[in-house]
């Protein structure tokens, strides 16, 4: 059989292959998505878990009449390479490629742009009313995984669609996974429900025999009546009927024809509906079946003989924080440590495995984790929430009402925070400072290396007065050293490290390197600058500020974070209450008032100016126009 795959220009063209086809399909699409994913990276094991449904869907729907949305986008490789993106796949998560999520403005099959988990469920019933608005009859379809339903928002979705019950189909995706091991009641819920053989055997056995029942009313409600005593037989209760939604399942993710003719069947019934797939992550690919957890998201790898595990000669950023609170919890057993579903990806691995009674994971659940940790506080516990910063912004409330507002003293651990590469706008944790510093009371710190994270974690778990955060950026730092026990920081104290004259260089995190590197460069000119690591955004260190802005006519602030609102916004507020006279110029440089697409780190740093390169040109720039400035004004 010829390749099916280079054939398919848009989901029209399933609608005549025969399912043998589409069987060949689903093993080219399983093919062409390793094939990707190993030179580019990307998320591998859910899109491979999904192939089938997704053939099954575009077989049985028409995109984009049919609204399909997917919930984060992790599974929607296969989706992307059935609409159109097949030639261009190579380029997954380049600068100027195909986006590793769904995104509206690349295709119009892309219905909601996603990133962050539990959404799609709450935007299908958008989508749904809007169609009743409009009295337009097409389907809406929201595919989720079962990890997004230890998100608080799933829930709201499913109770909203089952009060006003609106026509929607639900595929819940359960693959007993979402980055790390799903935990929780629910999860459990759905394990006991999908182990019960006996309950599968027999929901397949009432789907061959309603397929033979006669058409008629009495048949259909005595199919029906059967069908719910087998239920109530076999699983007492059903949470999603109880919330109003038809349930089928749980069936067979990777059984193409039960796929076809589930939602072939489900697409006619009224009222919103729930489809119970299983899967098997990472499907079709030996290394992903048997590690689904570190084939979620990976990097290039050689796909014949997978991962190789490479211990890194410089440790990341997460780790030394990972073993930087464990050291610490061995000190004090107040210790708690918290992750929102990730304790790999936040460093907490280690902690778990030290201390289990005092490592949390909660899920999907940003805000639970931060009120969760408050109530902690409250007893008197020391609780470390580790978080990354985009995520962290889906809990801005409850660190505003819940933890500040009380005084808490809960310390957040702010991951990835900055520029974090090929994930994209979703991803990049570019707000942290400008929501952070507006909470009254909260200390934020930004280490500039790993030896001062771990000091910058001592002073968070000593300030007693009120939360602190600390944020750092994905990846490795600059190799420093790491001796002695970590202890607090003079709280709000920044630190010089170079003195010149005519320009300062206020860094802040990681832009003290590159601020540093570009002083280097500058002093090969003849200018001496100064550069100053302010450590902490808020407080800020007034008497170095008055320093700075006493002895320089220039200062220049760097910041790997927006600018609206940021570390340069509150010098500048700061400055604003100094006579005109005694104001030097202030230039901030930081992420620009826009979303950044996703590129590597380093290259979207260097497009920003916030490589050393970067830094270097504009404050010459900016010392070249002062100059003639000055020139033009001795001459007249």
């Amino acid at each position: 059989m010829a390749p099916l795959l280079p054939r398919i220009k848009s989901p029209q063209d399933l609608k005549d292959l025969t399912l043998q086809e589409l069987e060949a399909l689903c093993a080219e699409l399983r093919e062409e998505i390793i094939a990707t994913v190993s030179s580019s990276g990307g998320h591998l094991g859910a899109s491979l878990g999904v192939v089938e449904l997704t053939v099954a869907m575009h077989r049985i729907f028409s995109t984009p009449r049919d609204k399909i949305l997917w919930d984060v986008g992790h599974q929607a490789y296969g989706h992307k390479l059935l609409t159109g993106r097949r030639e261009s796949f190579h380029t997954l998560r380049s600068r100027d490629g195909v986006s590793g999520f769904p995104k509206r403005s690349e295709s119009p099959h892309d219905m909601f742009g996603v990133g962050h988990a539990s959404t799609a469920i709450s935007a299908a019933v958008g989508f749904a009313v809007a169609r009743d608005a409009r009295r337009e009859d097409h389907a809406v379809i929201a595919v989720v995984g079962d990890g997004a339903l230890t998100g608080g928002l799933a829930y709201e979705g499913l109770n909203n669609a089952g009060q006003i019950q609106t026509d929607m189909i639900v595929v819940l995706n359960d693959n007993k996974m979402s980055i790390s091991p799903n935990v929780g009641a629910i999860s459990k819920y759905l394990t006991r429900i999908t182990s019960g053989k006996h309950y599968v055997r027999l929901e397949a056995d009432l789907w061959d025999m309603l397929g033979k029942v006669p058409h008629g009313s009495k048949a259909q409600e005595l199919a029906s009546r059967i069908k719910e005593s087998l239920k109530q037989l076999v699983v007492p209760t059903i949470l999603f009927e109880e919330l109003g939604f038809k349930y089928f399942g749980p069936l067979d993710g990777h059984d193409l024809p039960v796929l076809l003719r589930t939602l072939r069947a489900v697409r006619k019934l009224k009222g919103p509906v729930l489809i119970h797939i299983l899967t098997e992550k990472g499907k079709g690919y030996r290394f992903a079946e048997e590690d689904g957890q570190r084939y979620h998201g990976v990097g290039k790898f050689d796909r014949a003989e997978g991962i190789k595990v490479v211990t890194p000669k410089v440790p990341s950023y997460t780790d030394v924080f990972g073993d930087a609170l464990v050291a610490a919890a061995e000190r004090d057993d107040r210790i708690h440590g918290i992750t929102a579903a990730m304790p790999s990806g936040t460093g907490l691995t280690g902690f778990r495995k030290r201390f289990p009674d005092r490592c949390h994971d909660v899920g999907i659940a940003e805000g639970h984790a931060v009120t969760f940790a408050a109530g902690l506080a409250c007893e008197g516990r020391r609780p470390v929430v580790a978080i990354y910063s985009t995520f962290l912004q889906r809990a801005l409330d409850q660190v505003i009402h819940d933890v500040a507002l009380q005084k808490l003293p809960v310390v957040f651990a702010v991951d990835r925070a900055g520029v974090v590469g090929e994930d994209g706008p979703t991803h990049h944790g570019v707000f942290d400072l400008t929501f952070l510093r507006m909470v009254p009371g909260m200390v934020v710190m930004a280490p500039r290396d790993e030896d001062q994270l771990r000091h910058m974690l001592a002073t968070g778990l000593a300030h007693d007065k009120g939360p602190s955060a600390i944020r750092y950026p994905r990846g490795s730092g600059i190799g420093a050293t790491l001796e002695g026990e970590a202890v607090p920081l003079p709280l709000g104290r920044a630190e010089l490290l170079r003195e010149g004259r005519e320009v300062c260089l206020l860094a802040v995190g990681s832009m003290v390197q590159p601020a540093l590197q570009a002083a280097e460069r500058l002093a090969g000119e003849g200018v001496e600058a100064t550069v100053v690591d302010a450590r902490f955004i808020k407080p800020l260190d007034e008497d170095m500020l008055e320093r700075v802005f006493r002895d320089h006519e220039l200062v220049v602030t760097i910041e790997e974070s927006s600018v609206a609102g940021g570390f340069g916004a509150a010098v500048l507020e700061w400055s604003s209450g100094h006579p005109a006279a005694d104001r030097p110029q202030v230039v901030t440089l930081g992420i620009p008032d826009a979303f950044c697409e996703h590129a590597g780190r380093g290259e979207l740093l260097a497009s920003i100016g916030l490589d050393a390169e970067g830094i270097h040109g504009r404050v010459r720039d900016l010392l070249n126009r002062s100059f003639d400035r000055k020139r033009a004004q001795n001459a007249s």
